[in-house]
Parts: structure tokens; C-alpha cells; sequence
């Protein structure tokens, strides 16, 4: 029971890590290997704010969402739209950008390890088993957020013109949308989702300037496997690749955290490289 409940809980988190990765593989056709800095910026932005200059915990989390935004927006402006059209150099180039912001963190950090003290603090019972407020609470936000997300891309006009967008580029110019102001939104969005969910990730496990790899893994690992870009297959892939850290971190050994979700990437690409869905638009 203890391993069913974490696996759900640990799911809804990955899902909204791999969600804003998802968005711009689906929509701008590339691989944003600077995601999990995303994640990086958010957790040490809700640390500065929170942690150190004791605003509150609302108003942390708010603000770390509004710079990722503004880090995706940047990113999209000065680096993916001048390289648009060669995905390699989008994707060496976003790698190159991320080892950077890790090292900005060291320089204005330090290269040690910070706690971030929990959102929530506390622990409760649920069906037996021991489960954190705080693990609870970003697992529920979690599902808060990716409920709106999907109503957003299914009912709102700026959502449709994303599906349009994934589908084909071309023929969304041709129906009268814009390809270069959703793909702007959608970094922008996708840098919201990140850092929003580098707050919650590193209330989990620890706040560090290497925390963005195993996130970038998680997210790798989703779009691969899923191959649907979608957030219905974003759902259903997170929830494998989380239950098999909990049973491999659970039932094996602590260290193997990681390690069967690299071998799941390795099998689908063996065996299935367009990924279990094999579709790529929202």
C-alpha cells in the first residue's frame, strides 16, 4: 500500500515536471534541453524569496513561476526563434545554456546542497501508509494545474491555435494563426510549469545546482516513451516512470533511482522508436 501511494503521488509531480518539456516538443518540434533549468531557477528563486527574506510561502511559489516565464521567453527570443529551423543547434545550444545557469547558482550559492523546507509541513495517514503534507500538497496542486492546463488547450482560442500549431505549422499560418506568437507563449508557459514544479520537486529532495539533471531525464523520458506530446500521454507515461522509481527505490536499492527509467529509454527506442502512442501533437 505504501508503495501503490507513493507511486500515485510521486506520478501526479512527474507529470507536471515532464508537462511544459511535452508543450514545446509538441508544439516547437525540438528538445529543450535547458528545461530542467527551469526547475533549477524556480527552486532557488522560491529559496531566496521564501527561505531567506521570509516572504510568504504563496507569494515564493508566484514568483518563481513568473521568472521561469520570463527565462522562457528570453530563451525563445535570443536563442531558439535566431536558430529556427535547426533543431540540433536548438538542442546542443539549450544544453550549452543550462551547464551556464548551473554555473551562475554555484557562483552566487555555492556548490552545497540546500534543504528547502517544506511547502506544507507534517505528516499524515492515508490508507496505512505514511504520506508527507508536503508531497500531498504538490501532488494535488499538481493535478490542479494540469486539469486547467488540459481545459485551456481544449476550450480556450489561444489553446486551439496550439493544438493547430503541433499539428502543422504551415497550415495554422494558412487558417490565420501565428506560429511565432504561440511558440513564444508556449516557452513562456513552459517556463511558468517548470519552475513552479522545480519548487515542488525540490521540497521533495533536496535544493542543489546539479537538481536540474534527473527532472531533464524524467521529461526525456516521458516524450520518448509516450511519443504522443499530448497531456493525456503525459499523464499515463509519468505514472510508469513513477511507479518504477518507488519499486526500484523501494524494493531494490536507493541508488537504482533513476536508472530503470534510462533503461526504459533505451527499450522503446530499441523496439518502438515512434513510443508507445506514437503521435505528436496536443
Amino acid at each position: 500500500m505504501q508503495i501503490i501511494i507513493q507511486g500515485l503521488l510521486l506520478s501526479g509531480l512527474y507529470a507536471l515536471i515532464a508537462m511544459g518539456f511535452t508543450l514545446i516538443f509538441s508544439v516547437g518540434r525540438v528538445l529543450n534541453l535547458a528545461y530542467g533549468a527551469y526547475l533549477l531557477i524556480g527552486g532557488y528563486v522560491y529559496f531566496t524569496i521564501s527561505q531567506t527574506l521570509g516572504v510568504p510561502k504563496l507569494i515564493g511559489l508566484l514568483l518563481a513561476a513568473v521568472v521561469g516565464c520570463l527565462v522562457g521567453l528570453l530563451k525563445y527570443r535570443l536563442l531558439v526563434k535566431p536558430l529556427k529551423g535547426d533543431h540540433v543547434a536548438v538542442e546542443i545550444s539549450t544544453l550549452i545554456l543550462a551547464v551556464v545557469l548551473q554555473a551562475g547558482v554555484v557562483f552566487l550559492y555555492g556548490d552545497s546542497s540546500k534543504i528547502l523546507l517544506p511547502i506544507v509541513p507534517g505528516v499524515t495517514q492515508v490508507a496505512g501508509a505514511s504520506v508527507t503534507y508536503n508531497l500531498l500538497t504538490a501532488t494535488i496542486a499538481s493535478w490542479a494545474i494540469l486539469i486547467g492546463l488540459y481545459f485551456f488547450v481544449r476550450k480556450t482560442h489561444v489553446g486551439r491555435a496550439m493544438q493547430a500549431v503541433s499539428m502543422d505549422t504551415k497550415g495554422a499560418a494558412i487558417s490565420g494563426v501565428d506560429p511565432d506568437k504561440i511558440n513564444m507563449f508556449t516557452w513562456g508557459l513552459s517556463g511558468a510549469l517548470g519552475a513552479t514544479a522545480g519548487v515542488f520537486f525540490a521540497s521533495y529532495t533536496q535544493l542543489s545546482p546539479s537538481m536540474w539533471v534527473a527532472p531533464l531525464i524524467i521529461s526525456v523520458a516521458v516524450v520518448i516513451v509516450g511519443g504522443i506530446g499530448s497531456i493525456i500521454g503525459t499523464l499515463i507515461v509519468a505514472h510508469i516512470v513513477g511507479f518504477m522509481e518507488v519499486l526500484a527505490v523501494s524494493v531494490i536499492a536507493p541508488e537504482l533511482r533513476g536508472v530503470f527509467t534510462m533503461l526504459l529509454i533505451i527499450g522503446v527506442l530499441v523496439i518502438r522508436p515512434q513510443g508507445l502512442f506514437g503521435r505528436e501533437e496536443l
